[in-house]
């Protein structure tokens, strides 16, 4: 039987939680970090990272994995590098369950840009009013470039107040839709979207609404990962499991 170590706190991670659950497959769920709200899960869980590669590695050897799993957010790039290397190191067979990423379509109106770094640099101007859809994480990268007006959506209220000196911010879990972020856009009069390309629908609302109004979208491109098999979705990731023997079975 299938020994499985998932890398998750996306959706598509609590989704193959429950999947694997119904057909009692023997999983454990791994949060890199701490997690404020972590939603109840079905199989067994943990919280915290492994020591990079070495301690995965040690990890999958020491807890008898068979198969890993590495459902993390598609930005979490040095995490994702170091599950290829250690299921290389310890001859485990890893598969990603990762979103498609969003391409533009008719009407849209991106710009690329590399990471968080370049997006700041692309703000180098007048002032604008610029909805920063990234979360919290990367706010106080933004304060190189104050005579922006910011609209923030966090989904939790943060500790201490963002350090940029003129934005408006909402807490708000959705999820969103279309109509409601085109409301958004023109209550705030936003003129600007700067977002990550973290693709999945549950966060496209915006790039819908931005295209329905005609807005410039800036859009900060995934990292490069290693080469590796990727799905993207939880059925897809049981019928690997049921063709991809273990380790043991395939005698390392």
């Amino acid at each position: 039987m299938p020994n499985v170590l998932l890398l998750g706190g996306t959706t598509e991670a609590s989704a193959l939680a429950r999947l694997l659950a119904a057909r009692g497959i023997a999983a454990t769920l791994s949060y890199a970090g701490r997690t404020e709200h972590p939603r109840p899960q079905p199989i067994p869980v943990r919280v915290g990272g492994f020591g990079g590669v070495a301690g995965l590695a040690a990890h999958l050897r020491d807890q008898g994995i068979t198969h890993l799993v590495d459902a993390i957010h598609p930005f979490a790039a040095t995490m994702s590098a170091n599950a290829v290397a250690a299921a290389e190191a310890a001859g485990v067979p890893l598969l990603a369950l990762t979103r498609p990423a969003w391409r533009p379509g008719e009407g849209d109106r991106w710009r690329h840009v590399p990471d968080v770094a370049g997006a700041v640099a692309a703000l180098e101007g007048p002032a604008r009013r610029v909805l920063l859809a990234l979360g919290r994480q990367h706010v106080h990268a933004f304060a190189a470039q104050p005579q922006h007006h910011y609209v923030l959506r966090f989904v939790d209220a943060p500790p201490a107040p963002p350090p940029l000196p003129d934005h408006h911010l909402l807490v708000d879990r959705g999820p969103f839709t279309p109509e409601g972020d085109r409301a958004l856009i023109e209550t705030h009069r936003v003129d600007l979207v700067i977002c990550k390309n973290a693709g999945g629908s549950g966060a496209e609302a915006k790039l819908i609404a931005a295209r329905a109004l005609g807005l410039p979208v800036l859009m900060i491109d995934r990292p490069a990962l290693p080469p590796r098999r990727e799905v993207s979705s939880p059925e897809a990731v049981l019928d690997w499991l049921a063709h991809t023997p273990s380790p043991a079975k395939r005698g390392v």
